[in-house]
């Protein structure tokens, strides 16, 4: 499968799309897996608490909310590479964060969550069919395809991989 194109997905999503320089699932998955492992396994303890301002989310906060997300990601691509028709909610990213608690945590068990669950993305993403990549569905009251999700779950790690590489550390 080759990148995604508009009307895969929805246009609020373009942003991650961009993030992502890979032409098939497979080397998304090559091309950033590891540096992504990398970078979260990286990140300072002394830093886990750290909001850049006033109102931002932590570290821990950021992480958890990536985890999140993937893991939502995820279901949808199962759901609809399943042949599952029904809409699949959206949710709402503030309230997940403050339920998840992530401040409670500590830093070094979210990245070992963070792992598991990309490590779980990828063997999912790579047992695909073309069949099953080009699946179309409705997330969100939104179309979207498998393989447009792939993308989305890598562009948004490395979306906030670029923010807390700015604001964070």
């Amino acid at each position: 499968m080759a990148r995604p194109q508009q009307g895969e997905y929805g246009a609020f999503y373009q942003t991650y799309i961009d993030k992502t320089k890979s032409d098939s699932v497979k080397s998304l998955i090559e091309n950033n897996s590891s540096a992504l492992h990398h970078f979260v396994m990286s990140l300072p303890e002394s830093k886990a608490d750290h909001a850049y301002a006033e109102g931002k989310w932590t570290i821990k906060d950021l992480l958890q909310h990536m985890i999140d997300t993937e893991r939502i990601m995820v279901y949808r691509a199962l759901t609809i590479a399943r042949n599952d028709k029904f809409n699949l909610p959206g949710f709402d990213e503030n309230d997940y964060a403050i339920a998840a608690n992530a401040s409670t945590r500590i830093l070094q068990s979210l990245k070992e969550e963070f792992v598991a669950v990309r490590k779980s993305t990828d063997l999912f993403l790579l047992s695909l069919t073309k069949e099953q990549l080009q699946q179309k569905g409705i997330a969100n009251s939104h179309p979207i395809t498998v393989n447009s999700l792939a993308y989305i779950i890598y562009g948004h790690a490395l979306h906030h991989k670029q923010i807390i590489e700015e604001r964070y550390l």
